[in-house]
């Protein structure tokens, strides 16, 4: 069975719902988007060094088709009826990940260069990403109806993706430092040898 249908090929595309609708609509230009940003999340996640980011990343992945399919749909009730929403659960998820790094690692009183490391970098495109998105999404409500919590989501995972970015530019930091040590040590037993 072939993936393409051809119901494209006069510039529309289907939501959900099953409705038809230009493919530069801005309801399209928004998940399409966010879809953008998936697949960088994608990416991000096999740089990471740090397990449990990966995890987090990937649980972010798995949200972002809810958040997508929402967005596809004109009445949030017609995709609540066939699949999960983004619940007030999942922002204090984000919000107590991002508190939880922010604890744990050391405080920047200026801006940073984005990203010190190759998952560190993807997760600042992340980050972008994230924001133009949101921008999107601000626009799009002007004239349709958001769930606040697809919002505040939404203005979370940028701060989560700017937090975890951190933390593998962090962990590479500490590499570097730990590989200097035994680089100096295993050059200081060369020399008494």
């Amino acid at each position: 069975m072939p993936i393409y249908t051809k119901g494209g090929d006069k510039g529309s595309t289907s939501l959900y719902d099953g409705q038809r609708v230009s493919k530069n609509s801005l309801r399209v230009d928004v998940y399409g988007t966010f879809d953008e940003l998936n697949a960088n999340v994608s990416l991000a996640d096999k740089f990471c060094q740090i397990p449990r980011n990966v995890e987090l990343l990937q649980w972010v992945e798995y949200h972002m088709f809810f958040l997508q399919g929402e967005i596809a749909t004109r009445h949030a009730t017609t995709f609540q009826q066939n699949s999960r929403m983004i619940t007030v659960e999942d922002v204090q998820f984000l919000e107590h990940a991002i508190d939880e790094y922010t604890a744990s690692l050391p405080k920047v009183d200026s801006f940073i260069l984005p990203g010190s490391s190759t998952a560190g970098a993807q997760l600042h495109v992340c980050r972008t990403v994230c924001r133009r998105a949101e921008r999107l999404l601000v626009a799009f409500m002007q004239d349709n109806f958001v769930r606040p919590e697809i919002e505040q989501y939404v203005n979370r995972l940028s701060d989560f993706f700017y937090i975890i970015a951190r933390s593998e530019d962090h962990e590479q930091q500490l590499q570097k430092i730990e590989d200097q040590v035994i680089k100096r040590y295993r050059q200081a037993v060369k020399e008494r040898s």
